[in-house]
């Protein structure tokens, strides 16, 4: 087993994607924040709450979660990468267990999962929840501030004003 881990690395490497095999989930000092590792299936969250369901979790177009081997659902509602979603770093897992390294908000009102890392079993690197960056650049290019220069956004705030509904304007 010793040799295993560095060998899985090496693939990791090859495939593009960064190593790290020891984790534990950066503080964002969120209130009720709590560093965790889910294990769980990648579910589509609208298909699990209300059974509307299409095929491949929505193909990257809806919100993802997991479902624990308890039953409990968690949204996982935030990646790594600033302002960006999960979507892009959990659709490759869709109906698959993984283990998600990353920060629990137990908020009395709604409990969410931001997830840093994902992996598919103790003996897999770690992968860092950061695909939304790198897709996006390979788009759109380099960018200090994505979503400033995000064409999408920029075209939805162009033609329906910075909240996405049209004549509704900042006082």
């Amino acid at each position: 087993m010793p040799m295993l881990r560095p060998m899985l690395g090496v693939a990791a490497l090859l495939a593009g994607f960064p190593v790290t095999t020891a984790r534990a989930a950066e503080a964002w000092n969120i209130p009720n924040e709590t560093a965790t590792i889910l294990k769980g299936r990648v579910v589509d969250a609208l298909c699990h709450l209300k059974g509307r369901c299409t095929p491949d979790c929505g193909s990257g177009k809806r919100q993802l979660g997991l479902v624990l081997a308890d039953g409990t659902f968690r949204l996982v509602a935030k990646s790594n990468v600033d302002f960006a979603g999960s979507v892009r770093d959990l659709i490759g897992y869709c109906g698959r267990e993984i283990e998600a390294d990353g920060l629990l908000i137990a908020n009395p009102a709604v409990t969410v999962f931001f997830v840093q890392a994902v992996r598919e079993g103790p003996s897999q690197p770690w992968i860092p929840a950061e695909r939304f960056k790198s897709d996006w650049e390979a788009r759109n290019g380099k960018a200090a501030e994505w979503w400033r220069a995000d064409p999408e956004a920029n075209r939805i705030i162009a033609e329906d004003g910075p909240y996405g509904i049209k004549g509704l304007r900042p006082k």
